[in-house]
């Protein structure tokens, strides 16, 4: 089987996916202090849904790789990306969720004593 890419593409490819991890990581992690007033849920939990679904694409690529028997340049770099991807992200997403929550309450609280 001809392997999908050289050693050399995977290079880049593995050098430019980690890097566009990375700043979206780095994205979404500069917009905490949207998420400590409760604003911007829709768009961070979905930016974070979303690299959780690219981290299961990459590791299910990565895997179909492997199992056509690709190259270790063609199928590591997937898996790899892939793992960080929805570990990471995956980790973190109950914790925003939390965080948005204990949001909410302070608000409601806040309208209640003002009702008070």
């Amino acid at each position: 089987m001809e392997p999908w890419w050289t050693a050399q593409q995977a290079g880049m490819i593995g050098g430019i996916g980690g890097a566009a991890i990375g700043v979206a990581g780095a994205a979404i992690g500069s917009m905490s202090f949207l998420i400590a007033r409760g604003k911007g849920k829709p768009v961070i939990v979905g930016a974070m849904v979303a690299m959780v679904v690219l981290g299961a694409v990459l590791l299910t690529a990565g895997v179909v790789a492997a199992i056509k028997g690709q190259p270790y340049h063609v199928y590591y770099p997937l898996l790899l990306g892939g793992f960080i991807s929805a570990c990471v992200f995956g980790a973190l997403t109950p914790m925003v969720m939390g965080r948005y929550r204990a949001a909410e309450v302070r608000r409601l609280q806040a309208e209640e004593l003002r009702r008070s």
